[in-house]
Formats: C-alpha cells, sequence, structure tokens
C-alpha cells in the first residue's frame, strides 16, 4: 500500500526534495551537485539563476557561483520545454537528445509566422560552428552579426530562435555572462567528455532527479516539467524502479525519492526568499501546495509568464519582493501578501540580508 500523505506533510517532503530544508541523505557542497540533484533547474533569468543556486549552497558568494559556472561545472541550454536551464555540462547532450526533440517538433508554426526555414536554422547552426571553432566565445550580439554576415535576417524573434535551434541541435550552449551579455560557445568543444546513455538509461535517470528535487509528483507532472509524453513519463517511472516509492497525496497516486520516506513531515516555520525563475514554483504545474490562488496573479501578473521573486514561510508564498542594484547596495521592495508581524518582517529582513551577502552589497530596505 503506498503511503498516504496529507498535504501539509506532502509541502514538507517537497521542501525537503527541493533542498530548502536538510535533507536525510544530501550533502551537496558545490554547484555541480546540486545541479544534478535537480537534473535540471531554471535559468531563463541568469541572476535568478545564480540565486537559486546560492539559496541552496549557504555561504556562497555569487563570485563563487560564477566561479563554478566558469569551470563548466553546469551549463545553460534549452532542453526542458524549448526553455533555458541550467544543467549538468556532461548531461547537455543526452538531454537534448532525450527531452529536446519534442520541442523542436512543435515550433514549426512559430516559424512559419516569423518567416523561418529548418533550412535557415541548419544554415545558423553551420555559420555559429564555424564561428565558434577552435575554442571561440561569442557573445549574443557578436553571433547575431555572424548571422547577419551569412544573410539571414536576425529581425524580431528571428535571432532568438535561431540562436535557440543552434543549442537545441546540440551545436552550441551559453557560457556564462561576460560582463553584462550571454556568451555562446560550441557544446561539443566546451563539454569534451559527454555522458551518453542508452535511452532507457536517460529515461530513468531523468525521472529520479525530477522526483528526488521535486517530489512527491505525479506521472503528468514529470511529463510537463520535462516535456516527454505523459506515456515515455509513466515508462521513465517504471525504470526509475526501486528509487522511487509510492504514496498517495489527496488521493492521486504519486511519487517520491525512496530516501526521502525517513525524512520529517512535520511543518517547520522557515522564511525563504527565492528569485522568481526557481523550482520552487516553476517546477509544478499544480502549485497549490505552495500558492494560493488567490494569490497567483500577484506572483505571475497577467499570467504572462514573468514570475515574481518570493518570500516563502513554511512553504507557503506570504510575499513577493523586487530589488534595485546599486553600486554599493542592492536596495528590496517587499509586498506582503499576508499581513506581516514584527517577528515574520525581521525574519524576512534577515532573509534577504542572506541575499545581500551573496551579492557582496549592503541591503537596502523599502518597504
Amino acid at each position: 500500500m503506498p503511503l498516504r500523505l496529507s498535504r501539509a506533510e506532502a509541502l514538507a517532503l517537497r521542501m525537503t526534495s527541493l533542498l530548502l530544508r536538510p535533507h536525510p541523505v544530501a550533502r551537496l557542497a558545490r554547484v555541480a551537485d546540486v545541479v544534478e540533484w535537480f537534473g535540471a533547474m531554471q535559468a531563463q533569468d541568469a541572476a535568478s539563476g545564480l540565486w537559486s543556486l546560492g539559496a541552496r549552497l549557504p555561504g556562497r558568494t555569487q563570485d563563487d557561483v560564477r566561479a563554478a559556472l566558469e569551470r563548466r561545472e553546469a551549463l545553460r541550454t534549452w532542453p526542458m520545454r524549448g526553455t533555458v536551464h541550467l544543467v549538468p555540462a556532461r548531461d547537455a547532450h543526452w538531454m537534448l537528445a532525450v527531452t529536446g526533440v519534442r520541442a523542436l517538433a512543435t515550433v514549426a508554426g512559430r516559424w512559419r509566422q516569423l518567416g523561418l526555414t529548418v533550412a535557415d536554422g541548419d544554415q545558423a547552426g553551420d555559420v555559429l560552428g564555424e564561428a565558434l571553432s577552435g575554442g571561440g566565445r561569442l557573445s549574443r550580439t557578436d553571433c547575431l552579426a555572424a548571422l547577419r554576415d551569412a544573410g539571414l535576417d536576425t529581425s524580431g524573434q528571428r535571432g532568438y530562435h535561431l540562436l535557440w535551434y543552434a543549442s537545441q541541435r546540440g551545436i552550441t550552449c551559453i557560457a556564462p555572462h561576460v560582463g553584462a551579455e550571454q556568451t555562446f560557445v560550441l557544446l561539443d568543444e566546451w563539454v569534451p567528455d559527454p555522458h551518453r546513455p542508452e535511452r532507457d538509461e536517460a529515461l530513468a535517470m531523468l525521472a529520479h532527479r525530477y522526483v528526488r528535487g521535486h517530489g512527491p509528483v505525479t506521472r503528468h507532472e514529470l511529463a510537463r516539467w520535462s516535456g516527454l509524453t505523459v506515456t515515455d513519463a509513466t515508462r521513465a517511472v517504471a525504470l526509475a524502479g526501486d528509487l522511487l516509492a509510492p504514496v498517495e497525496v489527496d488521493g492521486e497516486a504519486a511519487v517520491v525519492d525512496a530516501a526521502l520516506l525517513d525524512a520529517p513531515r512535520a511543518p517547520v516555520d522557515d522564511v525563504h526568499t527565492l528569485p522568481g525563475f526557481d523550482e520552487y514554483l516553476l517546477g509544478f504545474k499544480d502549485r497549490s501546495l505552495m500558492l494560493d490562488p488567490a494569490h497567483g496573479d500577484a506572483v505571475v501578473p497577467g499570467n504572462n509568464g514573468m514570475f515574481q521573486s518570493t518570500v516563502v514561510r513554511d512553504g507557503r508564498v506570504v510575499g513577493t519582493w523586487k530589488r534595485t542594484l546599486g553600486r554599493s547596495a542592492v536596495t528590496v521592495t517587499v509586498r506582503q501578501l499576508v499581513p506581516f508581524d514584527a517577528a515574520l518582517r525581521a525574519r524576512v529582513d534577515a532573509a534577504l540580508a542572506g541575499y545581500a551577502r551573496f551579492l557582496g552589497l549592503e541591503l537596502r530596505h523599502s518597504w
């Protein structure tokens, strides 16, 4: 019989899976460890991706995380649903092969609207392959210039789609920023020793990593997160075997990492200040365990896909926050979605102070 979990117990386990509470077996000290734990981490916004790592590696600074990315402990590319994620460097090839094929198949309609063809995409891949060959590293601006010089139209969203296509095909990947600008390199040169598992092994790894970093979750959540079909997601869960354990939440079948069954399931009164693009919310389609539907528009205004940074207490979103960076200080404005008493406000201040230390800046408030 699967273990029956209350919603509160499920949320407590989920916060542990997300590495926002102490885990019974995870002892992760490096950027590479955290990214491999999740399998892939949201990183559409580079700054959010850095703080997602920093929030799970206490004591590390933004410079520490950037240095780890320069050491190629992880890289950014478009493996899941055609969106940018941090993935383990050695796993980028197989993740693109397993999950990227459906993203490529779904882009045809949008490309027709943009006046792009597969031949344009293939030409872009050839142009970037030549421009970056031999250890080259070019800014986004320079990559687009190379495409234009080859006769490709990069106006509107065409340039973005051509860069996306080259990475989706495993030709390029996103290297760490230089200054404020995104850079690109050849994936085969940036990762000369890729892991290339067979498809069944890859599916099992994908399922295990997603579940251990997000569980309890359903196979439908795995399909939504990864871009796999529900059939493939169901197969992936089965292939993961005893690494996953069945549970039941609100009468619905789900799975968790088997190692998590010994984790505390009692509520924990903790406070976190998380970036907007974080696995905490974006790793799930059904966010009702963490987010009151009444607060949905405050977190994703207009449901436009742009997530606000969140204040989280005991696993639930209680506020949002925005930052303004200065030369020596970061100014943070907090919006309360539930009333904050003096004690909670002090705890939010302490959490934000941790963010400021991560940036190496002084914290200023604008409540």
